[in-house]
């Protein structure tokens, strides 16, 4: 392991993508604290390392999505019970997109691998899955880069213990900022739609 970042950290943005594609698909690896590594030593680039070991870390989450694809129900289902399974499975059938991005924006312990699985069983479209994927990813880095910049990167390890300490608080209030966004996009597109049409001009006058 440390003769891989110490072979990948020369080569800047890339490393961060070779790592987070290895981290998604394969092999589990501290990425974010690779990021805040590369943000610590680095303060300018934080964006584009942020942005990298997001897409790095999208493409190898196709690893999992095409096993799921291929056939994962039955692996899937020794990893979880039926009715988890069932809660899964309508969870993706409401809001499929919310259903990766936020767990895509949670660190470890989160089971991300276990939704990407999950994600290509229930067959979502790719082309959505890696973006949802891309999103969350791009949150949960930007959020530990911002912070490194800010504040150093000791405050991070603090917010990191807290937030695993208040891990069922922090979904429950992303759960309810996740309800409350689809309500207002959902209103916003019924609102366009309700939309009357222009009324015509009567030219018989």
């Amino acid at each position: 392991m440390v003769g891989t970042l110490a072979f990948l950290k020369p080569l800047g943005v890339w490393g961060v993508c070779a790592l987070a594609i290895v981290d998604s698909s394969s092999i589990p690896m501290p990425i974010d604290a690779i990021v805040i590594g590369y943000v610590a030593a680095d303060h300018t680039r934080f964006v584009i390392y942020a942005f990298m070991a997001a897409l790095g870390s999208a493409i190898g989450s196709l690893v999992p999505y095409y096993l799921g694809r291929a056939g994962g129900e039955l692996f899937l289902l020794k990893r979880i019970n039926r009715e988890r399974y069932e809660k899964l499975r309508d969870r993706f059938e409401r809001q499929e997109f919310l259903a990766i991005m936020i767990p895509a924006m949670m660190p470890p312990p989160m089971p991300v691998k276990l939704f990407e699985l999950a994600a290509g069983v229930f067959e979502m479209k790719v082309v959505w899955f890696f973006t949802a994927i891309f999103v969350g990813k791009f949150l949960r880095f930007i959020l530990w880069a911002a912070i490194t910049v800010f504040y150093g990167p000791t405050i991070v390890h603090t917010v990191s213990h807290t937030f695993h300490q208040h891990l069922g608080i922090v979904l429950a209030v992303l759960g309810v900022l996740a309800v409350l966004l689809g309500i207002y996009i959902t209103r916003k597109i019924f609102d366009r739609r309700a939309t009357p049409l222009p009324i015509e001009e009567d030219h018989t006058a």
